[in-house]
């Protein structure tokens, strides 16, 4: 049932992170880049800060280490992703963002010797077919920008692998604070190194980056902290590739994105490689040992 629950919860992850899609654009108007990174990290570390205040008095070594980079990691998937978005269009960056579904599976491979499931990389493949119907339009010719974004797919594939790890023996509101608080404070240095500390920001950003810090960083984050305790890493990174179909949905509802047969069939790829992933691990669950928790 718990393992039900973690998926659910995943997808309501993915549900929230394509809304964000529209926050993002709205932010966009009168914020810069690394400025709404800062602002939403902040606000995350704030709020996380509050939430795991009891929980800092027994912190561990370890805890501090796996936060930091949790957090290096998820600063470098947005930070790439943003550089990379000016000099290659939206479709690619998309697309190529995406293939952390891929890389996550090898990650396990390479670092934990983590055998990779045939579903699994049949899954992970469909996901990124899906996406890649749902975003890309142009020819995909490697060029500095397609590079850019490829770091930003290690970046965040990493995050997902280390969060799968370090919950099995981490408490998850420790390592959200940790992790928000280093990648704040990556956002500052950012925001210093490519000279974005003028602000003039417009009711309507501060809305959206509100929503981005609160909504989209600080509950989704530790949801996906908490349901990554039952949902291995593959299988994680299949599902949260969902946020490109919802992210489709409300631009469809909000922004009136014209819908075409192709982002229709991306949509139908992308659900059938999480059905494939669910079948994947319940019939391996039989074999599977528990995996003691700390509370």
């Amino acid at each position: 049932m718990k393992k039900y629950l973690a998926v659910a919860g995943l997808i309501t992850v993915t549900i929230i992170w394509g809304g964000g899609f529209v926050a993002s654009d709205m932010a966009l108007k009168s914020l810069r880049p690394f400025q709404i990174m800062t602002i939403r990290f902040l606000l995350a570390t704030v709020l996380m800060g509050g939430i795991s205040l009891r929980e800092l008095k027994g912190i561990t070594r370890q805890e501090i280490l796996s936060g930091i980079l949790m957090g290096a990691a998820l600063f470098t998937g947005f930070a790439f992703q943003i550089v990379g978005l000016q000099y290659t269009t939206p479709s690619k960056n998309a697309f190529l963002t995406a293939l952390n579904v891929v890389m996550v599976p090898f990650i396990a491979f390479v670092l934990l010797k983590k055998r990779i499931g045939a579903k699994s990389i049949l899954g992970a493949v469909m996901a990124v077919t899906g996406v890649g119907l749902l975003s890309l339009e142009d020819n995909l010719t490697l060029g500095p920008g397609d590079a850019l974004t490829l770091v930003c797919a290690v970046g965040f594939a990493f995050q997902i692998f280390l969060t799968s790890e370090s919950v099995k023996k981490c408490r998850a509101v420790v390592l959200n604070f940790i992790q928000m608080l280093t990648a704040v404070a990556l956002s500052v240095v950012s925001l210093f190194l490519f000279q974005e500390t003028h602000f003039a920001v417009t009711a309507q950003g501060w809305l959206s980056v509100l929503y981005l810090g609160v909504v989209s960083t600080t509950i989704c984050y530790l949801l996906q902290t908490a349901c990554q305790q039952y949902v291995d890493e593959t299988k994680a990174a299949i599902i949260l590739s969902m946020e490109s179909v919802f992210g489709t949905f409300f631009s469809i509802l909000i922004l009136h994105e014209q819908v075409t047969p192709r982002m229709a069939a991306g949509c139908v790829m992308i659900l059938a490689a999480v059905i494939v992933s669910n079948l994947a691990d319940t019939q391996n669950s039989g074999n599977a040992v528990p995996t003691e928790k700390n509370p």
